[in-house]
């Protein structure tokens, strides 16, 4: 045991075990629902490693894991060959290279089938709820200020940014049709709305 927890917290495997951490507690907070499994995909492109087709957090957990384990089951090997501390050091960072190039071969490999099961599928956009019907949530939307609650396909609802620049403001609890949206301004154009022509209703 003391030997495990020396290799634990000696390098090259110490690194790889403050990341470890890191990854334990990405999921716990998964697990709890206070964060997303794929947080960061949108944030970091991990196909120009060859780990796309997975969320980001599948594979970078999975490099961490693997590095981890390779470092020190290679330390609890090297500290058995009872060479000297001068070779052991320098075998370390060969060490360290070796596990980093075999975790990500081996990552590779594991993303490839788990990409099967995520599917290739556009994310949500703002632009979806172009010609969707919103319920206005503030007391007045107009050219500068307005929030309006829309329901996606999925029955979720959102909050979203409206503007009107024509005609009388509308108001808290009517019914607008957002027929636009504004990439600059981040909101949506929207338009008073009659129920009883929604085609749907």
């Amino acid at each position: 045991m003391a030997e495990f927890l020396h290799a634990v917290a000696t390098f090259p495997a110490v690194l790889f075990t403050a990341a470890l951490v890191v990854v334990m507690g990405f999921w716990l907070l998964v697990l709890l629902g206070v964060a997303n499994h794929d947080s960061f995909d949108a944030d970091v492109d991990t196909n120009a490693l060859s780990l796309g087709g997975v969320p980001v957090s599948v594979s970078a957990s999975s490099l961490v894991i693997l590095c981890w384990f390779f470092s020190v089951s290679g330390s609890v090997l090297l500290a058995r060959t009872g060479w000297s501390d001068a070779l052991v050091h320098l075998l370390d960072t060969v060490l360290l290279i070796a596990s980093v190039i075999s975790s990500w071969c081996l990552t590779r490999a594991l993303v490839r089938l788990l990409a099967k099961l995520f599917p290739d599928e556009p994310g949500p956009s703002l632009h979806d709820f172009v010609g969707s019907t919103c319920t206005i949530r503030t007391g007045r939307v107009d050219a500068d200020f307005g929030q309006a609650e829309v329901a996606a396909r999925d029955g979720s609802t959102a909050v979203v940014q409206v503007r009107r620049n024509d005609g009388s403001p509308l108001a808290l609890g009517s019914t607008g049709l957002l027929y636009a949206y504004d990439d600059a301004g981040a909101f949506f154009w929207v338009a008073p709305f009659d129920k009883a022509l929604d085609p749907r209703g």
